[in-house]
């Protein structure tokens, strides 16, 4: 089992706990990662863009010219695709780009990617945030005393809406639920900060 230090809001250490090995000391497996990115990412487009075919142009019920004799090339109509202001041949339409992978790689592709944060020392276990209002210079400086540098997501077990408004501003900071996450935070954010009810918790929902 992989073991890791707990610390305090002031970045005292507090203890060391052991990790599940099911979920943060697996091998980390990176062809399904990437597979699961893909399936996230192709998900979040919104597939909205739309282009007008020759059919749904204005005008161009007319033939320009007659079909022989004018010794230039033979056209139908002047919204043809190959016309100014034709319509567009073989262009996008609206469409739905989503598509579902196993719920046993999302899992595996989560725990992978766990794992691999204990393997690089970016995991970082606090005990307890707990704030009396909604500052975020009180955020900076957990943050700073954890030595949370650079892009740094927290994950919380539930919504706590003093810790979360007050790391929103926070450049770099993101805030995530424990059945919120995905690979895509997880891989854009260097540094991983959990308390150890997210522990408890990732523990339950992924053992």
């Amino acid at each position: 089992m992989p073991k890791i230090d707990v610390y305090d809001i002031e970045g005292k250490k507090v203890k060391s706990i052991e990790l599940k090995d099911e979920i943060f000391g697996i091998e980390p497996n990176e062809k399904v990662v990437h597979s699961v990115l893909v399936n996230y990412l192709a998900n979040q487009r919104q597939g909205t863009q739309s282009t007008k075919t020759r059919a749904e142009v204005r005008g161009g019920g007319k033939k320009p010219w007659r079909q022989k004799g004018t010794g230039r090339a033979r056209q139908g109509s002047i919204r043809a695709p190959q016309w100014i202001k034709g319509g567009i041949a073989l262009g996008p339409k609206p469409r739905s780009y989503k598509y579902t992978v196993n719920k046993k790689e999302k899992r595996l592709a989560i725990k992978s990617l766990l794992s691999s944060k204990v393997l690089e020392n970016e995991l970082i276990v606090i005990d307890n945030i707990q704030l009396k209002e909604i500052k975020t210079k009180e955020m900076v400086r957990i943050l700073e005393n954890i030595k949370a540098e650079g892009k740094t997501l927290i994950m919380l077990p539930e919504r706590e809406e003093k810790v979360q408004k007050s790391a929103r501003n926070i450049e770099g900071v993101k805030t995530t639920l424990v059945n919120t996450i995905n690979v895509y935070d997880l891989l854009k954010y260097k540094n991983l900060v959990i308390t150890m009810d997210t522990v408890k918790k990732l523990e339950e929902v992924y053992a």
